[in-house]
C-alpha cells in the first residue's frame, strides 16, 4: 500500500451502504469457495472472534477476509463473476485497476447484478509467510502462528490480533467483543496481547483488565 490514493472514488451514503451489505456472506459460503487456495487466507474482525468462541454472538453488518497481498489474485480468480471495489478514506472505486489496489488495502466484493456488497477482502503487507502489522511494521509473525481452525476448517485471525486491531478506536460493538471474548483467553493470549498493546496504542484502557 502506497502512502496517497489516487483521484476518484465514491463515497456513499451510510445508509445506502448498510443496505448494500444486508446480503453479506457468512464464513462458511467464502470458506467453500476458497478450498485448495494456497494463499494463507483467514477470517478477520468481529466473525473471527465468534469462529473462536464456536458461536455467533451478534449480528455482523459485513464479512471480513484477510490475505497476503501478493495473494489476492489467487483470491480474485475464485469470483470470476463478482467485481472487486477498493477502498479507502471512506471512497470506493468501482473494478479498481492495479494503481489503486496498490494504494489501498481494502476490496469490497460486489454483485454486479444487484450491486450488494458480499464480503470484504485485507490485502495485508507481509514477506514471504511472514505477516507485517498494518499499525506497527516491527510486529512480524509467520502465518501459521496467527491463523487457527474451527472443526470445520474454517481459517480465522487469532482472537488476540483481532483484538489489537479493534483497539484503535474501540466503538461500543468492540469494547462488547472484548468483554465477551476475554474470559476465553488464557494466560498466553492476554500476555501476547498486552506485548502488542503496549507497543502500538500504549496505555489502552484494555490492559489494566488483561493484567487481571
Amino acid at each position: 500500500m502506497t502512502g496517497s490514493l489516487p483521484p476518484g472514488g465514491v463515497v456513499h451514503d451510510a445508509d445506502e451502504l448498510e443496505a448494500r451489505w444486508a446480503d453479506a456472506w457468512r464464513p462458511e459460503q467464502v470458506a467453500e469457495r476458497l478450498v485448495g487456495v494456497g494463499a494463507p487466507w483467514c477470517t478477520a474482525a468481529g466473525w473471527a472472534l465468534d469462529l473462536f468462541r464456536g458461536g455467533q454472538s451478534r449480528p455482523h453488518g459485513d464479512l471480513e477476509i484477510a490475505v497476503p497481498a501478493t495473494g489476492f489474485s489467487e483470491i480474485r480468480d475464485r469470483f470470476p463473476e463478482y467485481e472487486f471495489d477498493a477502498v479507502g478514506s471512506g471512497r470506493v472505486w468501482a473494478g479498481a485497476g492495479a494503481e489503486v489496489l496498490a494504494a489501498t488495502h481494502q476490496t469490497w466484493v460486489r454483485d454486479p447484478a444487484s450491486g450488494q456488497f458480499l464480503f470484504d477482502v485485507f490485502r495485508e503487507p507481509h514477506e514471504g509467510l511472514t505477516w507485517i502489522c498494518r499499525r506497527d511494521d516491527t510486529l512480524r509473525l509467520p502465518y501459521d502462528a496467527i491463523i487457527e481452525r474451527t472443526a470445520d476448517g474454517i481459517p480465522y485471525l487469532v482472537p488476540e490480533l483481532v483484538l489489537l486491531f479493534k483497539a484503535k478506536a474501540s466503538r461500543p460493538k468492540d469494547q462488547s467483543d472484548f468483554d465477551g471474548v476475554l474470559p476465553l483467553l488464557g494466560r498466553a493470549r492476554r500476555d501476547a496481547l498486552s506485548r502488542w498493546l503496549e507497543r502500538v496504542h500504549p496505555g489502552h484502557p484494555w490492559l489494566a483488565e488483561l493484567a487481571e
